[in-house]
This record gives C-alpha cells, structure tokens and sequence, in this order.
C-alpha cells in the first residue's frame, strides 16, 4: 500500500483499470484530480463543454467495446453529463462518469455548485456511487468498470466530495471483484437452448430479429454461422446495423418506423422470431397489439429485464450473445438433422419484397442537391471500414439506409434517446478509440449547431474527424412531420443555415479545413478532397434539398401494417401472397 491523498488514489485506480485516455473540463470540486492528472500515463482531452465529454466517451466506448471515461466538476458540470449518460444508458453504452462534488459537510446545505448527481441520475445510470472517505476509491472505480462492462453494458457515476480527494489515504486496488446482489448470468440454460432449437426447427418462416446486443457481445461472427445454417432471413436494428452484413443475401435490412418494406413484413409475416439483443422498442413494433400477431417469440437476451417486458416469449434464453449462439449451433445441427423446415417459400416471398420495393429516392427536379446521394456516395467512397457517426433526424435515418454497413461497430448513433448533438463529440471519441480509422460525422444543420464548439477540441488534440453537414437548413424531420400531419403549417423548424451561420467559414475559425458543395456533380470530388485531408478536421457544408422525406415510414401510432412507401401510399399486400 501507498499513502497519497484521496486525487491521487482515484488517478491511479482508473490506471490500474486500464484507462488510457478521458475527456472532460476540470471546476473547483474536482480540482485536486488535475494535479496527479498531470503526470499521469493517462491522456486527458480537454473539452469545450461537458456534453461533449460523455459523447465522447461513448463513442469511444463504441468503437473500441472498452469502458469510456468522462470527468467533470460539481453542480453545472455534473448536470451537463445528464443527457450522455442516459443516453448511454438507453443504448447500453459502458460509461464511467467521474464527478466531483462539494465537501462532505456541506452535501445538503446548497452550498456553491452543488447538484445532487447521484440522485439526478439514478433512474437511468447502471449504479452510481457518492464517495466521502478517500479509503473507498479505489474499490468504487473497480467496481464501476466491472459493472459498466459486465452483463447488460451501462453507464455508472462515481460522485466525490472535494474533501475525500484531498484526504490522505492508502492505496490499495482490489486484485478482484466480487458483488454478492449483482451477479448476471453469461451461460445460458441447457433447457432453454433445447427448447429454441426445437421451435425453429418446427418453423417455416421465421426471421432473425437482430438488436444492438449482439455487437455489444461481439457476437456478429457467431450470428452470421447461425443465420447461415437455418438460412432464414436476417433483419438489422438501428442498433444493430453492421452486426451482420449487408451485402449478404439473407439480410433485409433495417425493421421499424423507417426500415425496408421486406424487413418490417419479415417481422409482421413470421410465425416465428428469433429475437437477439433487441427489446422490442416501439419504433421497431409500431402499434405493439398490432406487430408479428401470428410469431412465436424467442428472446435471447442478457438483461432479464428485457425479457417480457414488451411481448410475450415462448421460450427465454438468459445469457451472453456470443455463449448463447454458440451454444445453439450444434444443438439446432442436430434437431435440423431430425427435421429441416423448408424455407424456400418464405425466402422467395420476402426476396420478392426486397425486390419490388428496394430503399431509394427521387432526384429533385429542380436539379438540387439529394440528401441521399451524398451520403450514399459517402459510403462508398469512404468505403466498409470507415465509421460514421450521426446525429438525429432524417439524415440519421438516411445514413441508416443508404450507407452500406458490413462491420460491426462502424456506425454510432444515438438510437433509444434520439440526441441531437451526438455526432460531432461522439466521432471525436471514435477517432480516438481509432486513430487509423475514417471517421465521418453525419450531421444535420440543426445538430450541428449543438455541439460543433468540440470541432476546437479536435483541432488542437490532433483528431482529425471530417464532418458531413446535411443542410437543408430546418429542423427536418419534425418539418416532414409538419408536412405530413400538420397540413405543412412549418412552426418553428426553419434554421436558415444556408444563410446564418457560414459553416465553411465558422469551421475555418475553430482550425478545421471548411468545403461546401451545392451540386452534384461536385459531390464525388468534394468528398475525394474531404478523404485526402488527414492532418486536420474537415467540415463539408453539403447544401441539399429542403425537402427531401425519409420513406419508407410508419407513422407514430400505427401498425407496421400501414407503411406508406410514400406519401399515402402502402404495398399492395394482396399481389404478395404472403
């Protein structure tokens, strides 16, 4: 054991947890962190404001499947890490939050900076601590990395008075955790992989029903073996996208509010779901009494909570993705080798589907710039291995679409609390989690206008991201709605970003190279020259249609029965014999 003061106990146990790098602003509570922090192997990323920070330090955590770490100061910098860590929380993000807080005697008094952070967020975080005696530092962080990391991934906040980290104590880490009230389950029943190899082998058309839980337990190559030994269809979550290929020939895309026509008719059609890591969510569901009224569930999850929560499951398979699928290939082998449904029916419909009703888009006639192609081309140029990043809105949902995702973990978005400003913090952390890697944030005008002030943080820490602006200068996808629901009453969306600000020129002003493109036969070599600048941060006003829609769409509310392909218009059903 060592004697230092409480600072330096906290410095050296997030580098016993194997931290190499945090984001965050220091402030008075949390003063006495720098001083060790300094000298510290560490590298520590100043940023411009504490959002920024936990963005950051989830994207990190994205790319890298590592816990991401963010600090800040008591009161107002605590309360700026609220929306990054639900947003973790909702996306299932593992996260270490360090704050500081004021000395423990004045805890309740509403004294200077004072926030109770703990109580703040304690519906959303995985588990938060509040520290006042520097001896318990060290087992809080490693239990805050054990619980981040482990089970269901989440965000936890480790809160400590100034004066804890000023104390003296000894250091000692623990060598090893052990939470008697938290224990999750990895290795799934026997029973239950039994019982789900049955019901598909007793299925005729059943349907991969993927979530983002399958990257978060690095599954993908034990799903792609699994999906290829039924040969049943595959359909790829907003969170899950990447998780199997899709350029594969069983993949149908993307199910929910503006997923394929073949992947929300997959899901509605099938007499069975082979559900993995997905919670049934309402922008997948739609109207829930209305979704998959016919399937069979299995639900193979590892957070028990999830289980039954929004749809009733024929068989529930607790445990680790990657134990779980590995678990069921040989025994479906052999319960295939008694009785193989034939799928070739079932495959030829929902390949007809896809077919007849591929993702696409009209030029507009005006000869303007298409939201779509450029991020389609986008994608291709930057190629597979790039990551992009977005923001929320349309072009979230076109990035989504029209981007080609064969890996896991190169697209990070802000799925479950739909947070604007996510794209430019969230792709500085994925920089940093990968230094060699192509990093694109896709961002809408209005987003963009969040949180670009890290754009500065980039620039000075050697992060070079590059920054699509989708500008269509509104807040889209609420002026979409306004068009469709509202009889085109446009209150309140209209940003005039064409005109205020100059983001070439504001991009400039924080070091970053600015470009802007209006045409579309400028699009590839605007893009090209983006790709070629890799010693700065690039922002590309791309300055496209005012109103381009994202279809296919299902409107709040409804059944995914009613998808409309565009505006009032829906499949025509009947002609699919399905």
């Amino acid at each position: 054991m060592s004697a230092m003061n409480g600072a330096s106990s906290l410095v050296a146990s997030l580098e016993a947890a194997g931290v190499d790098v945090m984001f965050g602003i220091p402030g008075g509570a949390v003063l006495p962190v720098y001083d060790p922090l300094f000298s510290s192997s560490i590298r520590h990323i100043l940023v411009r404001h504490e959002q920024g920070a936990g963005h950051a330090a989830t994207g990190y955590a994205q790319v890298t499947g590592r816990v991401g770490v963010c600090i800040a100061t008591s009161g107002p910098g605590a309360t700026n890490l609220v929306t990054p860590l639900a947003d973790a929380a909702m996306d299932s993000v593992p996260v270490v939050a360090i704050t500081g807080q004021v000395p423990s005697l004045a805890i309740g008094t509403d004294a200077f900076q004072e926030a109770d952070i703990r109580g703040i967020t304690m519906p959303f975080a995985k588990h938060s601590y509040l520290i006042t005696d520097p001896a318990d530092i060290p087992r809080a962080v490693a239990e805050a990395f054990h619980i981040a990391s482990s089970g269901r991934p989440g965000p936890v906040l480790v809160d400590i008075s100034k004066d804890a980290l000023q104390k003296m104590t000894e250091f000692k880490y623990p060598t090893s955790v052990s939470l008697k009230g938290y224990q999750p389950q990895t290795s799934p029943d026997a029973q239950a992989i039994l019982d789900a190899a049955d019901l598909i082998a007793q299925s005729s058309k059943p349907v991969f029903y993927v979530g983002g839980g399958v990257i978060k337990a690095n599954a993908s190559r034990e799903l792609l073996e699994l999906a290829q030994l039924l040969g049943a269809p595959v359909v790829t979550t907003l969170m899950a996208r990447g998780s199997f290929p899709d350029s594969h020939p069983l993949h149908l895309g993307m199910p929910g509010m503006h997923g394929t026509v073949a992947a929300v008719t997959a899901l509605q059609k099938a007499d069975l779901l082979i559900t993995l890591g997905a919670r049934f969510d309402d922008r997948v569901t739609g109207k829930l009494s209305t979704f998959a009224v016919n399937a069979k569930v299995i639900h193979a999850d590892v957070d028990p909570a999830e289980i039954g929560k929004n749809r009733f499951v024929n068989v529930a398979v607790l445990g680790d993705l990657a134990h779980t699928i590995a678990a069921l290939i040989p025994v479906l082998k052999v319960a295939l080798g008694k009785n193989r449904p034939d799928l070739t029916a079932w495959l030829r419909q929902m390949n007809s589907l896809k077919a007849a009703y591929p993702l696409g888009y009209d030029a507009p006639s005006d000869g303007s710039l298409s939201p779509q192609y450029v991020i389609e081309r986008l994608g291709k140029i930057s190629g597979p291995q790039a990551i992009f990043a977005s923001g929320v809105g349309q072009h979230q949902m076109w990035a989504s679409q029209f981007i080609s995702y064969e890996n896991p973990r190169t697209w990070l978005n802000s799925g479950g609390l739909g947070t604007m400003g996510y794209a430019v913090p969230a792709a500085m952390g994925a920089k940093v989690g990968a230094p060699d890697t192509t990093v694109w944030a896709i961002d809408g005008d209005g987003c963009f206008q969040m949180t670009n002030q890290e754009l500065t943080t980039c620039a000075l820490n050697n992060i070079p991201i590059k920054v699509a602006i989708i500008n269509n200068e509104s807040l889209g996808m609420v002026r979409q709605w306004q068009t469709l629901f509202y009889e085109g009453r446009y209150s309140n969306t209209s940003l005039e970003s064409k005109r205020v600000p100059n983001f070439p020129m504001l991009a400039e002003a924080m070091g970053c190279v600015g470009l802007s493109c209006e045409r579309p036969e400028d699009v590839d070599a605007t893009i090209e020259k983006a790709m070629s600048i890799n010693d700065q941060p690039v922002v590309v006003d791309f300055r496209v249609h005012r109103d381009a829609m994202v279809w296919p769409m299902v409107a709040a509310g409804t059944s995914n029965d009613d998808i409309m392909i565009a505006r009032e218009t829906a499949p025509d059903w009947d002609s699919q014999e399905l």
